[in-house]
C-alpha cells in the first residue's frame, strides 16, 4: 500500500483509538489534549512522520518515567497475532508504540527488548530494534540468536528482519556489513524454517547483502544451494531471482 494511502490512518482517528485503549488501563491519561495535539500537528505530515508524532505526544502525555509509561503501553497490546498476515491491517495502531520504544528506551535495555518482543508478536519490532543493535551490538546480536531459535515465528522473523542492512523505510544498518559472519550465523539458524513469513525475510536479507557485500553473500548462497531442504531451496531462489 502506498504511503499516501496509509497516511490517513495515522491522524486524529488513531489518537482517539489509542486514547480509548490507554484510558482503560490508565484513567489519568489526558485524552483530549493528546487528540488535539495530533489533530493540529499531523497536517501535511507523511505516514512515517505521523508515527513519530504520535510517539512524541505519547511521551508528552504519559508519565515522565519511561518504565511506567512503557508498562501502560505494553498493557494495551492485547492478544498476540496468531497469523503471518494482518500485522499492518489489524495491528497498525501499534506502530507508534514501537517508535516510542525506539526513540525513548535506549537507556532501559532489558525492559525495552521485552517490549519489542511483545510488539513484534502483533505488529513488528524490526524498526524499534535497530538503535539497540547500534548501541549494544554484542548483546543484541546474542538476543537475536535466541529469537532465531524461538518457538514463536514472529520472533524468528524479527531475528532476520531486524538485522537487514537495507530495510525499507529505515536508515541503512551498516554495523555488520563489512563483517557479516555473526549475522550469517543467525540466518543459518533460519534457513530451513517452515514458515513462509520467516523464509521471505531471510531471502530478502540475502538480497540486501548481495547489494552491500556480495562476495561472502554469494559464497553463503553457493553453500545453501547444496542443501536438499525444500525451504532452503525456496529461500535461495527468491534471494537471487533478480540475478538469474
Amino acid at each position: 500500500m502506498a504511503d499516501k494511502g496509509i497516511t490517513q490512518y495515522f491522524g486524529a482517528n488513531l489518537a482517539e483509538l489509542l486514547s480509548q485503549k490507554i484510558t482503560t488501563v490508565y484513567p489519568p491519561f489526558d485524552a483530549p489534549s493528546y487528540i488535539q495535539c495530533i489533530s493540529e500537528k499531523c497536517r501535511d505530515k507523511s505516514y512515517t512522520q505521523r508515527i513519530e508524532l504520535h510517539a512524541d505526544e505519547l511521551k508528552n502525555n504519559l508519565p515522565s518515567n519511561y518504565k511506567k509509561a512503557l508498562k501502560i503501553l505494553v498493557n494495551i497490546l492485547g492478544p498476540e497475532n496468531p497469523e503471518e498476515t494482518g500485522m499492518f491491517k489489524f495491528y497498525y495502531w501499534i506502530m507508534p508504540i514501537g517508535k516510542f520504544v525506539e526513540k525513548y528506551g535506549l537507556n532501559n535495555y532489558r525492559i525495552s527488548l521485552k517490549a519489542i518482543e511483545e510488539i513484534t508478536k502483533r505488529n513488528t519490532g524490526e524498526y524499534a530494534i535497530r538503535p539497540y543493535i547500534r548501541k549494544y551490538p554484542v548483546k543484541t546480536l546474542a538476543q537475536m540468536q535466541r529469537w532465531a531459535q524461538s518457538e514463536n515465528f514472529h520472533l524468528r522473523r524479527l531475528a532476520s528482519e531486524g538485522l537487514r542492512p537495507k530495510l525499507p523505510w529505515a536508515p541503512k544498518l551498516d554495523t555488520f556489513i563489512d563483517q557479516p559472519k555473526e549475522v550469517f550465523e543467525i540466518l543459518e539458524l533460519l534457513k530451513e524454517d517452515e514458515r513462509k513469513f520467516v523464509q521471505k525475510s531471510v531471502a530478502n536479507h540475502l538480497t540486501d547483502y548481495i547489494k552491500v557485500n556480495p562476495d561472502p553473500t554469494w559464497k553463503l548462497i553457493e553453500e545453501w544451494k547444496k542443501s536438499m531442504n525444500k525451504n532452503t531451496a525456496w529461500i535461495v531462489r527468491r534471494a537471487i531471482r533478480k540475478y538469474v
